[in-house]
């Protein structure tokens, strides 16, 4: 088949599967240039009519169906002498062999699955399509964890004649009683498959088996499930109850259409389900039991209510009476009936066994059971498969496990002890044990709050573990300071990665700096660690170069920065120059430069009184000291005389010391005399001038000096 084109449109590429009655390849459409698969039936029942017709109504019955968790058919048709039939590619891995490699799924996790099967099971019961093989191996679970259900091989519509004998065609650990039985067959038969299904997805093993398909059909009609509760305590009731109401062993005790079913599966996820009337009351389900093997369809007529209805219609418990009334009466119906239901389960027993003793015949042993190869190694499953003269070598395909160890069978295709023609395949799939970590880049969990941190290894595929705690003069506290590995670093899924959360900056005490000079105080500081950062300050009490103040002065982070105010000394500033302003104007100039006023006061012949002749400094000088300003009083008492007699003083002196007759002094000096008398000025015996002062006493020209000054 591989390289084949099918219709002239289907290359056929590898064999993916082998089923009872056809061989599944994948393909591609080369119309549309998509990935397919190609389901063409087996060459030794393309010849029968009846197969070919059921395998043209698969086609047909599958077609019509439209819905997200059904695997969806494109085309069908005959090429040459092989049938065949064009349908999605799915990529994921049938739930039976998930079950197997993982065990017990989580109960939401079969709720769910549970809800997609019944929404798909509502599509084809809707369109009067029963599946009647409902089961894990059919049930795909794709990359996005959603499912599709596959292979209506065996589905009949509801109007169609061609199955006229109800065979059963459907695996033995998921066929429901009326199934096993050759009755008439519904909805609610694809119902109870279903609940076998969540059954076995809820605890990791399937309610019935036995060695051979006949004991386990005779399980399936008389037997009563453990419930899964006792074999995976994780199941809670609600859960329970929806599965055993479907595992009902009378079609009406079950839910009665899959829809009723998905939304009360819903419901549960949701969390709003109510009890479940799973129709087990009367049934005590702490261990597996065997049922009376009575009619099945009156075989819940012996189960009393263990309530009555009181006169308001409402539940009450029974009274001891009539407890003891009920317990004689179910003694009266156990031995009139003994003897009849051990009759009629012998009659069945061998009605079972004849039928499929004949169903074997009638296909002339064209069948035999798979041998069970699983946790063979290799080489032993291979041997195995030639041994047989029956069967041949298919596929051998590799996958991770962690359930089974490295080298052994860990699944098979076809499952073991299923009947198959001769000539079928069997594929294995060989354990590589488990599945090496990917490696995976740290991230970088600074600054992050606990949660965050956890979350973002968990989007990362790792776990993290909080370490102890560390000071971090960085990050505030409860946040993650350190990490290991660091960030950056390779790891692998599932590694535990350390952190550390901040406590935040550590304390530590400063040293006393104050009145040190700033080479000491910078040098005691960052001795301790600490940074240092400097201000500068006039001062008038702290001399210039040492330290006024620091800032924190008791206790800090270690590291931290400490600012030290160093002073310049006292404060300088330019004097203002006042002289020649008034007294006023040149006090409020001094006073607002920031310096104090001394005011001395003087006489003046050139300056004018109020105004300043002088003063003390200038230029700059330390804030606040004083500048002496001196301040014209005006002239003072004496005042020179502009009389011009001292010119002819001079000219009478000179003709008094000619004319020697008019007098002379005893130092040989003359004095005026005659009209020279009445001159206010005359020559002095030193040669200075004398000047009036106004007061009628004379002052020497020395003496005047002295007083300006």
């Amino acid at each position: 088949m591989p390289g084949r084109i099918l219709g002239g449109r289907y290359t056929v590429q590898d064999k993916i599967g082998t089923g009872g009655m056809a061989t599944v390849y994948r393909g591609i459409d080369e119309v549309l240039g998509r990935t397919v698969a190609i389901k063409t039936m087996l060459p030794q029942f393309a010849a029968d009519e009846s197969f070919a017709a059921r395998f043209k109504q698969e086609a047909q019955a599958a077609a019509a169906l439209q819905s997200p968790y059904i695997v969806s058919v494109y085309d069908w048709g005959k090429d040459g002498d092989t049938y065949y039939i064009i349908m999605e590619y799915l990529r994921g891995i049938d739930l039976k062999s998930g079950i197997r490699r993982h065990g017990a799924l989580d109960p939401q996790k079969v709720a769910q699955i549970g809800s997609q099967i019944a929404q798909a099971l509502t599509i084809a019961h809707n369109h009067d399509i029963i599946h009647r093989d409902i089961k894990p191996q059919n049930i795909m679970v794709q990359q996005d964890g959603n499912i599709k259900v596959m292979d209506f091989g065996i589905a009949r519509a509801k109007n169609s004649h061609i199955t006229t004998d109800n065979s059963v065609l459907g695996t033995a650990h998921y066929v429901s009683p009326e199934q096993t039985r050759g009755k008439e067959l519904g909805p609610t038969t694809d119902i109870y498959s279903l609940g076998i299904v969540m059954y076995e997805a809820a605890t990791g093993q399937v309610p019935f088996d036995g060695n051979d398909a006949i004991s386990v059909a005779m399980k399936q009609v008389n037997e009563q499930p453990l419930p899964p509760s006792q074999i995976n305590p994780a199941i809670d009731p609600s859960l329970e109850s929806i599965i055993l109401k479907c595992m009902q062993k009378d079609p009406a005790d079950r839910f009665q259409t899959a829809d009723e079913l998905n939304r009360t599966l819903r419901d549960y996820l949701a969390g709003r389900i109510r009890d479940v009337n799973s129709a087990t009351a009367g049934i005590a389900l702490t261990s597996t039991q065997v049922a009376p093997v009575v009619d099945v369809s009156n075989s819940t007529a012996s189960l009393q209510p263990i309530n009555r209805l009181d006169t308001t219609g409402d539940s009450r418990p029974l009274t001891a009476t009539e407890h003891a009334q009920q317990e004689a009466q179910r003694k009266q119906r156990s031995r009139k009936h003994k003897t009849i239901a051990g009759v009629l389960a012998a009659l069945f027993a061998l009605s079972i066994i004849a039928y499929m003793a004949t169903r074997m015949y009638a296909a002339g042993n064209a069948t035999r059971p798979v041998p069970n190869l699983l946790n063979f190694t290799q080489e032993e499953a291979l041997k195995a498969i030639d041994e047989s003269g029956y069967f041949e070598r298919g596929n051998v395909r590799e996958e991770y496990s962690t359930t089974v160890d490295k080298g052994k069978v860990m699944d098979q295709d076809p499952d073991p002890q299923r009947q198959m023609a001769r000539g079928t395949q069997i594929n294995i799939w060989v354990s590589k044990g488990p599945e090496p970590a990917k490696s995976v880049t740290v991230p970088d969990l600074r600054g992050l709050s606990p949660s965050e941190a956890e979350a973002l290894l968990e989007k990362n595929k790792l776990s993290g573990k909080a370490g102890d705690s560390v000071y971090d003069d960085e990050l505030e506290p409860n946040l993650v300071s350190k990490q290991n590995p660091v960030a950056g670093a390779s790891a692998k899924e599932g590694d535990v990665i350390t952190y550390q959360l901040s406590k935040g900056s550590e304390s530590v005490e400063v040293p006393n700096v104050v009145g040190s000079s700033y080479d000491s105080a910078n040098s005691t500081l960052t001795d301790r660690g600490f940074k240092v950062q400097v201000e500068y300050q006039d001062s008038n009490d702290v001399s210039d170069g040492y330290v006024i103040s620091q800032s924190p002065s008791d206790s800090t982070s270690k590291g931290a920065t400490i600012t030290i105010v160093v002073s310049t000394g006292p404060k300088k500033s330019d004097i203002p120059w006042v002289v020649g302003d008034s007294e006023s104007t040149a006090r409020s100039a001094i006073e607002n430069a920031g310096f104090t006023v001394n005011v001395t006061y003087s006489e003046s012949y050139d300056t004018e009184s109020g105004i300043v002749m002088s003063q003390s400094n200038s230029g700059s000088a330390n804030a606040g000291s004083s500048v002496t300003i001196t301040v014209s009083s005006g002239p003072g008492p004496y005042s020179r005389s502009n009389s011009s007699s001292s010119g002819s003083s001079s000219g009478s002196s000179s003709s008094s010391s000619s004319d020697n007759s008019s007098g002379s002094s005893s130092n040989g000096s003359s004095s005026g005399s005659g009209s020279d008398s009445s001159s206010d000025s005359s020559s002095s015996t030193d040669g200075s001038y004398d000047y009036d002062s106004g007061d009628g006493s004379s002052h020497t020209d020395t003496e005047y000096d002295t007083y300006q000054d």
